[in-house]
């Protein structure tokens, strides 16, 4: 099965909303806040390892990182988008 057939039975574990592969410039932006020893997960755990990608729930503000090829669809793996995203004006 191709990986986007499969991702669109994926959904978010906590509201079961539709889950969207988040953009290249994205997971750059939260890399270099992992890099920077600045991020936490939505359970609390520093976060000391870089994403391979992240899936974005439909409300775009959690992101679920998908490490090592894996999707971590945990609520407390989840990490929150305005956490290391300035906030809209």
């Amino acid at each position: 099965m191709q990986k986007t057939k499969l991702r669109e039975f994926l959904r978010c574990p906590e509201d079961r909303s539709e889950l969207t592969l988040a953009g290249e410039g994205l997971v750059r932006r939260v890399n270099a806040a992992i890099r920077a020893g600045r991020l936490s997960n939505r359970g609390g755990r520093a976060i000391d390892e870089t994403i391979d990608a992240g899936l974005i729930r439909a409300a775009g503000d959690m992101l679920y990182p998908i490490v090592h090829g894996i999707p971590l669809l945990l609520r407390d793996e989840a990490i929150p988008i305005d956490s290391f995203e300035p906030a809209a004006e």
